[in-house]
């Protein structure tokens, strides 16, 4: 993070802030540490019975921040967990889809309301798939047009996942995303596009090869060059090095009440992880660490801008189709790769435990940071009520200061 000039105030501030989460991994912040300790007096017991191997934790509030990096990021090991471990995201990079699409809307190259085949020819006629009748499986045109909207809301009709990806070693083993866009078209729909909503990595996987057919690159270079980049993600990407996996979160399997276990890898995200096997995937494919998922979330809790001062997005874009739901009315709330939980929250989960929320009305924030399989996972009860106490505290934030660009 890039360092800021402060006034005397400030100074001890930062100094306070550094002292607090050096343990954390963090450089110079543009906000005040909170001082207060709400997510480790409510998770430290977990940690420390084995339950809950390791965990980041940040509750951001105007300015305000308390972080909490919670016992190891390899348990057997006794590596702590820090801001700058990596890990696999899973269904947050929706999100970062989502961003790229409303760059694109923003610059006019895309309307939300264009015909997915304007840009991939194969999705002018779907088929959609009815029940069956005496054992015989039934098939009927598709009446509605299938929408960019459709693919990044969920509401296409898409199953979750290509039939023929776990063969192929889920996520990390896809296929090039114009390859995935092909295939689904082939194949029968769920539902008449825009009347139901249906969970889907491969909608989102179509919403990315939309991108590259627009912007002529390949979908991860577009998000590298216009997000990543701009926004100082160094370490975010589809291809963790040797050294990010050496120092990366470890996955556990993990039951309330019992010690947590280390598992080698999730079949859905089977090992080798950086070769050239593996293709980019805006379902559910980067790769990141805390420190940079906060970089992200912080640009849409501030509108479009990042800390470091950088505008990805005017403030009308996010608020229009990223931060309200782009869904008919009774689907559910759901934007552009990002969930819409209401009262001016949204953001997105992963399928390892991790989440990440953003407020901009009231400019607050909440992550979390691990890497889980099973459950139950009762510090998940215990995590919300520390961020419950944490946004009702009264905290002092007068020495906090403001990040470049931050919208009042």
């Amino acid at each position: 993070m890039k360092e800021m000039v402060f006034g005397r105030i400030g100074a001890m501030a930062l100094a306070a802030a550094l002292a607090v989460a050096a343990g954390c991994g963090t450089t110079a912040p543009a906000w005040k540490e909170s001082g207060t300790s709400f997510a480790k007096d409510a998770l430290q017991k977990y940690v420390d019975s084995g339950e809950l191997p390791g965990a980041v934790s940040v509750f951001y509030s105007d300015g305000v921040q308390e972080t909490a990096c919670l016992g190891y990021a390899d348990a057997e090991k006794k590596r702590p967990i820090t801001l700058d471990n990596a890990y696999m995201q899973c269904s947050q990079t929706k999100g970062f889809c989502g961003v790229t699409i409303a760059i694109l809307v923003e610059e006019g190259k895309i309307s939300l309301d264009d015909p997915v085949s304007k840009y991939l020819p194969e999705f002018k006629t779907l088929w959609v798939e009815l029940p069956a009748t005496n054992g015989v499986r039934r098939l009927a045109k598709a009446k509605n047009v299938l929408t960019v909207r459709n693919v990044m809301n969920h509401t296409g009709g898409f199953s979750f996942e290509l039939p023929n990806y776990q063969s192929m070693g889920g996520w990390s083993r896809r296929m090039p995303l114009r390859s995935v866009a092909a295939t689904a078209a082939a194949l029968p729909i769920k539902f008449e596009p825009g009347t139901k909503a249906s969970y889907s990595n491969v909608g989102i996987d179509i919403g990315a090869a939309v991108v590259e057919v627009v912007t002529g690159k390949r979908w991860e270079d577009f998000l590298k060059e216009r997000v990543l980049d701009p926004l100082g993600m160094k370490d975010s990407g589809f291809w963790p090095t040797e050294g990010q996996q050496r120092h990366k979160i470890e996955m556990y399997d993990v039951k309330g009440g019992t010690q947590a276990k280390w598992r080698k890898d999730n079949p859905s995200m089977q090992r080798p992880y950086g070769d050239d096997r593996v293709f980019a995937s805006a379902g559910a494919g980067l790769w990141t660490t805390a420190a940079d998922q906060l970089k992200f979330y912080k640009m849409l809790m501030n509108l479009g801008t990042g800390e470091n001062g950088v505008r990805i997005l005017k403030p009308e874009t996010v608020k229009s189709i990223l931060a309200t739901s782009t869904r008919p009315e009774g689907l559910g709330g759901y934007s552009l790769g990002l969930h819409v939980a209401g009262d001016g929250w949204f953001g997105h989960g992963g399928a390892w435990g991790t989440n990440c929320m953003v407020n901009p009305e009231k400019k607050q924030l909440k992550l979390w940071a691990v890497q889980f399989c099973g459950g139950p996972r009762p510090w998940d009860r215990a995590r919300s009520k520390a961020a419950e106490q944490f946004f009702n505290a009264k905290i002092d934030s007068k020495a906090a200061e403001a990040y470049t660009g931050r919208m009042k």
